[in-house]
């Protein structure tokens, strides 16, 4: 199973889009994908349209909770869902004061079953926080979305600072995936800017794939559905298939 951390702490980068859409992806290619929703806000929850949780993730976190019996049906074929809830909020006051804190997720991840899925997907919030590091910590891979502004590149590198400092006393096995450009419009030159410093300064750790700005995959979540299954001949959909098809190509290099 590749676990991948989704993260980068500024809003609407497009980390729940792209956990919630890469999940239903490679399920679409045959892959079985558990998504952990992180964020206090539950969007990726709220998104697959799972109702009346109770503390779900946070008693991974606080209870030494066993993951595999947190674990819903997504609704969508091939995915399941770790839900979270409004419990989350307190996460980062709770843990404040526990020793070791930050590698508590990632002992309890080793409960999961190894052959139950292949792919999970952490969708963490907006902030590096105990929530967040725990997910790098937890992490073999880290996939970075980024919004095609030139705001989202200071925040990037920040993200990185982070990564290594995880790297040099969590988790030396951390490794980043990949740096997805999100909401490009290629209409705009500014967005076709972003994108070029993005390879100019990354260069091989940026995705080929770019999720190009979409109508339909801003309206999917208020269906309840992913965009492969709200409209799968979508600019969207196209997208997030090629973005699958990317991450599996990597399991042979």
């Amino acid at each position: 199973m590749r676990i991948f951390a989704i993260a980068n702490q500024k809003g609407g980068s497009g980390k729940t889009t792209t956990s919630v859409n890469l999940a239903a992806a490679l399920s679409e290619l045959e892959r079985r994908v558990l998504v952990m929703d992180l964020d206090p806000q539950h969007s990726s929850t709220d998104w697959f349209g799972i109702k009346n949780t109770g503390k779900e993730v946070l008693g991974i976190f606080t209870e030494n909770g066993d993951p595999a019996g947190f674990v819903r049906e997504a609704g969508t074929p091939g995915v399941d869902l770790i839900p979270s809830s409004p419990w989350l909020v307190g996460a980062e006051k709770i843990l404040a004061g526990e020793v070791g804190a930050e590698t508590i997720l990632r002992r309890n991840l080793q409960r999961l079953p190894p052959d139950r899925w292949d792919y999970l997907l952490m969708d963490c919030p907006p902030t590096l926080g105990i929530l967040t590091v725990s997910a790098l910590a937890a992490a073999e891979e880290l996939l970075v979305p980024v919004e095609a502004h030139v705001m989202a590149l200071s925040g990037l590198a920040q993200l990185l600072q982070t990564v290594e400092l995880v790297r040099e006393r969590l988790n030396p096995k951390l490794k980043i995936s990949g740096i997805l450009a999100c909401r490009v419009d290629a209409r705009t030159r500014h967005a076709r800017e972003v994108v070029e410093q993005l390879r100019e300064r990354s260069g091989p750790l940026v995705y080929r794939t770019v999720i190009r700005e979409n109508i339909r995959l801003a309206e999917c979540p208020s269906f309840g559905r992913p965009i492969t299954q709200y409209d799968p001949k979508s600019a969207g959909a196209a997208d997030y298939l090629a973005l699958a098809r990317e991450i599996i190509s990597q399991e042979g290099s």
